[in-house]
Formats: structure tokens, sequence, C-alpha cells
């Protein structure tokens, strides 16, 4: 079984412990071959701040499920990590969220002789992700997309200031 399939397999067997602890996944990751690595992303599913103990206690839970379950074949290590600033963006739903900011896009293969995008998410509609680039809207199917995260700005950063001094 491939990593990608054998993460999606362990996603969905994860995704209801974290969910129940009031968390969203926001990716599961299997990369390192001999020296395997387990990555599991989550935040606050009300969108509060992630914290260690967050993370800790996810760690936990999750190891439990793992070691019941027993998906991974060989030694792996567990991490458990917010997505930060510079986020990856994975679902339909994570470019409406994050519409209005920038975003760098790898594409599986050549879009009008391209592979990477870099502009600014303008959300979604229907399958298809919209960004903004050099004042064009392109349209990017999702199946298509590689992966995707968000671009650190100073422009991200305030508005996440602005954000927090009205909580």
């Amino acid at each position: 079984m491939s990593e990608d399939l054998l993460a999606e397999r362990v996603e969905q067997l994860l995704t209801p412990t974290i969910e129940s602890m009031g968390f969203e996944v926001v990716r599961v990751m299997l990369s390192g071959g001999n020296n395997a690595v387990l990555q599991v992303m989550a935040e606050p599913a009300d969108g509060g701040e992630m914290t260690v103990d967050h993370c800790a206690d996810i760690s936990r839970a999750v190891s439990a499920v793992l070691d019941v379950e027993d998906p991974i074949p060989g030694a792996y290590s567990l991490e458990v990590s917010s997505p930060g600033l510079d986020r990856p963006l994975v679902r339909l739903r994570d470019y409406d969220r994050f519409a209005g900011f920038d975003a760098k896009i790898e594409m599986k293969t050549l879009i009008d002789g391209r592979r990477k995008f870099r502009g600014r998410v303008e959300g979604t509609d229907g399958s298809d992700v919209l960004i903004e680039m050099d004042g064009e809207q392109i349209r990017l199917e999702h199946a298509a997309i590689a992966k995707a995260k968000l671009i650190i700005t100073d422009e991200m950063l305030a508005k996440l200031e602005e954000d927090k001094a009205h909580e």
C-alpha cells in the first residue's frame, strides 16, 4: 500500500477520536520509508489557538488508537503539530476560509505550461480553487493540486493581530 493510501486510512481511523476532543484534522501524512514519520496536523474546531498541551493530548489519544489498530507496518515516529501560519491548504473549505490571503500552489500536472502558481486565494467554485494572479482569475481543479500552502505576508500578520485585538 502506498504511503498516501496508508495515510488516508490512518486519517479515517484517527479523525473520530480527534474530533471528539474538539479538534479538526488538517492533514495526516506518512513519509520516510524505513524511518517512517506519521505527521498528524490538527487545530481547534472552534478556531482557537493550538497549544503544546493540545498536541500532547492528541498524541496520547491517537497513540492509543494506533496501538490497538496497528495500521502501519514496522516502526514509525508520531508527530502531532498545529498547521502554523504557513499552513497547508488541503480541503476545499480551506480555500474559502483563507480567501484574501496569498498562497503557493503546486499542481500534479502542467496547466498551461506551468506547474506552480502563486497568488491571492479567492475561494472556490464547485470543485475548483480560484486564485488571483497578475490581475487575472485562475481556476485550478482541486483534485489536480499536489500541494498548497499559505504564504506569510505582512498583510496576513496585520490581519491576525487585528483579529486577536477583537477577541
